[in-house]
């Protein structure tokens, strides 16, 4: 089994995350999918930013804040 490694955008209000994850890559199933462990991750930076903590949800990848473009 090999890994990849892959970034996951999760966006809650208005916070993006920007998370490194390795995906699982195998020759049969249902590859490339995450393991266990990187799931949690993202719930995890997930939960941190719904709570509004951005120091802990840095610790997990990149936070940006989304701003609106006035055309």
């Amino acid at each position: 089994m090999k890994t990849q490694p892959s970034s996951k955008l999760i966006r809650e209000g208005n916070y993006v995350i920007e998370v490194q994850v390795d995906l699982q890559v195998t020759p049969e199933g249902w590859s490339p999918y995450l393991s266990l462990e990187e799931a949690y991750k993202l719930d995890d930076a997930r939960a941190a930013i719904r709570r509004g903590d951005l120091v802990a949800a840095a610790r997990f990848g990149r936070v940006f804040t989304l701003v609106p473009v006035a055309v």
